[in-house]
């Protein structure tokens, strides 16, 4: 499976969990923040499928668009998947993992920009 296959089947689950949390957050867990990491998923999960279609478009920089997209991802699970487990269990992925995925997501967000920036095969 290529890259881009993997990214956008990563989205596609990024997505998928996104609505079920948000289903569950306005249902069974009401008041928790996994309303917010339904926010996280569902925002997230559309930017990795651009970044990964730019970049085998050839309009973002390779190198600089997959880091960023699968900073992405991890970033995005990382936090996501630490506030939806202290929803559900009241317990941490570990101590400051939401942070930590939160950075990365900004980190990934500046290489999104890079890799813009820097452009790809293609002017455009």
């Amino acid at each position: 499976m290529t890259a881009t296959r993997l990214l956008l089947l990563a989205a596609g689950l990024m997505g998928a969990t996104g609505v079920a949390f948000a289903a569950m957050a306005s249902h069974a867990y009401a008041g928790t923040s996994l309303s917010v990491a339904a926010t996280m998923l569902s925002l997230h999960a559309p930017a990795v499928i651009a970044v990964a279609i730019g970049r085998k478009a050839g309009l973002l920089a390779d190198l600089p668009a997959r880091i960023a997209a699968w900073g992405l991802v991890v970033g995005t699970a990382l936090f996501s998947g630490d506030l939806a487990l202290r929803s559900f269990a009241g317990i941490p992925v570990f101590p400051m993992a939401a942070p930590t995925g939160g950075m990365v997501m900004i980190a990934a967000w500046i290489g999104v920009a890079l890799a813009g920036a820097a452009g790809g095969r293609r002017e455009g």
